[in-house]
């Protein structure tokens, strides 16, 4: 029995997370090479598969790669949770110091594990792949890529070429100080440097996916311009909302204060009625008035959502059905 605790107490240093959707043509070949890699490092390791709801037998050949062997676990989600939620799961179920994340088409290669590796050993927190030469469409894929990613590196002020690709390397302390929800998994580097991460990008090889195609689709192509609008809030202006829409709602109550105000002394030195001469101007400044008023109102409301936000820090994304451990080795009989 001690043996046995110990052994749940041993903690592994690398921790690969793979959300897996739909991959019944690809897992066993993902695993076989990520096994062949890590034990070519020679560090403890752990294999987290996470399903995220696939409809086809992934669960089955994932489980099956677990016959004999102890590095893997699987977390079976209830349903499709997307992308990031999955990743989140594998997160949380993550106990290495390094957590590396990867997709799980084959898409990345687990040969370059070990350059991430290096990266991390200099001192760097975050080490994110750059798929330098991309296999996509010109026109579907890598143009877009290209804008959202220059953009992305704009608001956020972090130097990256590709935010969008999941092979990237973390400590394992930087993730457990980050919250994550919605798409916010390309933007984890963003989330990272903020709290004073060290982050820095390596080249990495993008190979054709099996069948050339992506489990999670072309259409989350369209949030990009919500998720940078997101970004460029939670980056520079969510830890202080009154600042921004105090300020707005201020100004806008002065302008429509001193219209109003000018109205008024019309009406007292001049005798003109504010409905009989310049109404308009008369209904716009009240109009400005409320609204002003109605923003700084927002930004007091922001103010009290950032702080439940500090109390209650994380919901959980998703829900676990059952986590799929590998049986323990056979206990040696010799000596009782």
């Amino acid at each position: 029995m001690a043996d046995q605790a110990a052994s749940e107490e041993t903690r592994p240093e690398i921790s690969v997370v793979v959300p897996l959707y739909n991959e019944e043509a690809s897992v066993i070949e993902l695993v076989a090479q990520l096994r062949k890699t890590l034990r070519l490092i020679g560090r403890d390791y752990e294999i987290v598969l996470v399903d995220d709801g696939s409809t086809d037998r992934t669960l089955e050949r994932a489980r099956q790669t677990q016959a004999g062997e102890s590095d893997l676990r699987i977390v079976e989600l209830q349903g499709n949770f997307g992308q990031t939620a999955a990743l989140v799961a594998g997160f949380d179920h993550a106990r290495g110091e390094i957590v590396i994340s990867m997709d799980g088409d084959l898409q990345h290669n687990p040969a370059e594990i070990p350059r991430f590796l290096e990266k991390i050993d200099e001192g760097y927190d975050v080490v994110s792949g750059w798929r330098k030469q991309r296999v996509d469409s010109l026109l579907l894929r890598r143009v877009p890529s290209r804008a959202a990613n220059w953009l992305m590196a704009k608001l956020s002020g972090i130097d990256l070429h590709d935010f969008g690709t999941t092979f990237k390397a973390y400590r394992a302390n930087v993730l457990r100080s980050l919250v994550i929800y919605g798409q916010l998994h390309r933007f984890l580097p963003v989330l990272a440097g903020r709290a004073g991460a060290r982050i820095c990008e390596i080249p990495i090889s993008n190979a054709v996916r099996p069948n050339d195609r992506s489990k999670y689709g072309l259409g989350r192509t369209f949030t990009v311009f919500f998720d940078l609008i997101r970004l460029k809030f939670l980056t520079s202006f969510f830890a202080h909302p009154l600042q921004v829409f105090g300020t707005l709602g201020l100004l806008i109550m002065l302008a429509g204060g001193a219209i109003f105000t000018w109205l008024v002394c019309m009406r007292l030195f001049y005798g003109l009625g504010l409905m009989t001469y310049r109404a308009p101007m008369f209904i716009v400044s009240v109009f400005a008035i409320v609204a002003g008023l109605q923003i700084f109102t927002l930004g007091l409301l922001g103010e009290m959502l950032v702080r439940l936000y500090y109390s209650n820090r994380r919901n959980l994304l998703y829900t676990v059905r059952r986590v799929w451990k590998a049986p323990p080795p056979p206990r040696s009989h010799h000596g009782l």
